[in-house]
Formats: C-alpha cells, sequence, structure tokens
C-alpha cells in the first residue's frame, strides 16, 4: 500500500512538473506591446501571459525570439529563411522590459474554461520543447502576432468567431505598414523599394491580425459560441510623450529633395552650357543598376514572396548598366537615345501604375523620381543634337 502511495505521489509530481496542472484560479491573457523606437520594434509585440496565484506560476509565452548571434542570420534574413522561435520567461521580467523600453502595455484577460486553458498551457509548454520551437518566420503571415490567433484556433478546435470592430475599413498590407512606419522614414523607403506590388492588395480582415495591435481590436469583439473570447481589459502601462527631436531634417524628403536640387542645378547648367556631367550621368546609371539587380535578387533569389512583382524595375532598370560604357564617351553610339527614350516611357508607366493603385513607391523619393526624369529627357535632346550636328 505504501509502495503504491509513494507511486502515486512521484507520478503527481511528475505531473506538476511537466503538465503543471491549472488551478481554479488561473488566468490566461494576451498582452499586447505598442510600437518601440526601433525599426524591428515598430510594429508592436504579443505575450501569452498564464498566472495561476494557487501554483505560484506567472510566465509569458512569445514567438518573437531570433538567433541573432547564429552563423549565417544576415544571409537567411536576406533569403526569407529565417527560423524565429517561441520563447518562455517570468512575466513580470518581460513587463518590466516594456516599461524600461516605455512602450505602452495592454492586457486582454481571456473567457476560457479551465480545460481550455489546460489545453493552452499544455500546447505551449509543448511547444517550448527544444525540438518543437522554431517555426519559418513570415512578416505578413507567420509571427508573433498570427501565432496567438493560429495557437488559439488550434487550442479551441476553430471556434473563435472574428467580427468586423465598428467603423473597420480594409486596408492594403502596405498602408497597415505605414500605418506603424511612417512614408517619411529610412525604414519605409527601403520597405517601399523591397517590397513588391503584392503588398498592396487589401488585406482580408483577418489578414489585418499581422499587426499585434488588431490582435487586441479583433480579439475584443471576437467570441467562441455565445460568449465573449475577452472576459476583461486593461491599460497596464500608457508610454509617456517623446520629447520632438529634429529627425525631420535627416529624412528622406530633405535628404532627396537637396540630391534632387543637386541633379536639377547641374541640368540646368549643363542645358545653358549646352554640355553634360559625365560623373552625374554615370552615377545615375550606376545607382540605378545596382538598385534594380538588388529587386531581381529579392524577387527570383529568396523566398520573400512580397518581393515578387516589384515595378521599382521601372526606374531602378538593372540593363542601365549597358549605358555606362557608353555615357563615358564623347560620342556615344546612336542607340543611346532610343534607349533613354525607353527609360522615359519606362518612368511615365511607373507614375500609371502608381495613380491606379497597381503599386504604391516611396513617396519621399518623388522629388528625385522627377529630377531623374528631366536628366533624362536632358539627355535626349542633348546627344539628338551632337548627332545633327
Amino acid at each position: 500500500m505504501n509502495i503504491r502511495i509513494l507511486g502515486l505521489f512521484i507520478l503527481l509530481c511528475f505531473q506538476q512538473l511537466y503538465s503543471q496542472q491549472l488551478s481554479s484560479q488561473a488566468e490566461v491573457s494576451v498582452i499586447t506591446i505598442g510600437p518601440g523606437t526601433s525599426l524591428n520594434d515598430a510594429f508592436g509585440h504579443n505575450i501569452f501571459r498564464i498566472r495561476d496565484r494557487a501554483n505560484n506560476l506567472d510566465v509569458g509565452y512569445d514567438y518573437g525570439r531570433f538567433p541573432f548571434n547564429e552563423p549565417g542570420f544576415y544571409l537567411n534574413f536576406a533569403q526569407g529563411k529565417l527560423n524565429y522561435s517561441i520563447g518562455k520567461s517570468k512575466y513580470k521580467d518581460l513587463e518590466a522590459f516594456y516599461i524600461w523600453q516605455n512602450r505602452t502595455i495592454t492586457e486582454q484577460v481571456l473567457n476560457l474554461t479551465l480545460e481550455e486553458k489546460q489545453a493552452l498551457l499544455n500546447f505551449l509548454v509543448n511547444n517550448y520543447k527544444p525540438e518543437n520551437r522554431d517555426y519559418l518566420y513570415d512578416f505578413f503571415f507567420d509571427n508573433c502576432a498570427t501565432k496567438m490567433k493560429d495557437v488559439l484556433q488550434d487550442v479551441l478546435n476553430n471556434n473563435i468567431i472574428f467580427h468586423e470592430p465598428k467603423n473597420f475599413k480594409p486596408q492594403t498590407f502596405r498602408h497597415l505598414i505605414r500605418g506603424k512606419v511612417p512614408a517619411n522614414s529610412w525604414g519605409s523607403v527601403g520597405i517601399d523599394l523591397a517590397l513588391g506590388s503584392v503588398i498592396d492588395q487589401q488585406a482580408t480582415p483577418e489578414e489585418h491580425m499581422f499587426l499585434p495591435a488588431y490582435i487586441q481590436t479583433f480579439f475584443s469583439e471576437a467570441t467562441i459560441g455565445a460568449r465573449k473570447l475577452v472576459k476583461r481589459e486593461k491599460n497596464v502601462y500608457q508610454e509617456k510623450p517623446n520629447p520632438s527631436s529634429t529627425e525631420f531634417l535627416w529624412s528622406p524628403l530633405v535628404i532627396f529633395s537637396i540630391i534632387s536640387l543637386i541633379m536639377l542645378g547641374i541640368t540646368y547648367s549643363d542645358y545653358k552650357k549646352q554640355t553634360r556631367n559625365k560623373i552625374l550621368d554615370a552615377t545615375l546609371l550606376l545607382v540605378t543598376t545596382l538598385l534594380g539587380i538588388l529587386i531581381l535578387l529579392l524577387w527570383f533569389a529568396t523566398d520573400h514572396q512580397t518581393a515578387a512583382y516589384n515595378y521599382n524595375l521601372l526606374w531602378a532598370f538593372p540593363l542601365n548598366g549597358l549605358l555606362l560604357w557608353q555615357i563615358a564617351k564623347k560620342h556615344p553610339k546612336t542607340w543611346i537615345i532610343p534607349f533613354m527614350k525607353f527609360l522615359v516611357i519606362m518612368g511615365v508607366l511607373m507614375a500609371f501604375h502608381w495613380t491606379i493603385g497597381v503599386q504604391e513607391f516611396a513617396p519621399a523619393l518623388i522629388p528625385f523620381f522627377i529630377a531623374l526624369l528631366l536628366r533624362y529627357i536632358y539627355l535626349i535632346s542633348y546627344f539628338k543634337k551632337q548627332l545633327e550636328s
């Protein structure tokens, strides 16, 4: 009898250790973290919080860990083959960290039965095992926010119904990004250059939940059958206003406006003197060629699906490199004129694509686009006069 009792005690100890049986006091929450100051923090974050005072348990699970120091990290990131992992920490440590970063923290306590809470914890504990914790990250469809939705649906047998919030207006993926990364920022310019027209499609209501803020918004309205998914919601910490800065002076719009004015000034000087600045022309052709090659590599040589169908190629044309060895000559070949006309047509097509909504381009680059187009037009006129003389 004593052996049986001892065996039962050992079994209960192991059950407590590995299954972490929750008490009736247990609560499960979804934590939404507001944006941070750096680009990788700009979209916010989500965390599962499991709290059970009876068992002295208060842990956070999140799907936002990545192996920054792992060999090949940057190559894997560029190729779209980066693995993220589920992480586990003491919740109070996570909360203190994000308060230190001055980021808003909101908690939504979920309206789950004890069995559902236990099933979620069991899922997370199993998912945290070394052999299970990694997943192939996708910015739009498999990230720290979408995992909140997908894991809960898995645990609750897809019984969650997500209702559209009042005054909900669907947006494109690009506009959703710009809501977090302002258009006049270097991060936004990089995104607009690297990602193609795929992200100019309108996201479905559920696809909006790739952003942590929309997890909070849609969870507030969601139901499981007749009951609300969220029992109560509270603001844990509200970020404090940051002092104003002079970042605008170094913003893309200001920098590219200055570059464009220099280009226009050189072009006007060339027009008055009927000459051309070979250094400017070679620089423009080299930059557009390299950017075009980079865009092609992102499109065809990586697993970044959102880099496909990128019409930035209309101005960052990879074959501009063919002109480099001609533009340096005093008397280039006659085919340079139709090539330059082709580049002007490509610029007009880019404006057309932008106007009808096929793809939006970086607004901060508008001054540069104008200066580049006027430079091409001037070169056509210049080379024509050369041939006629």
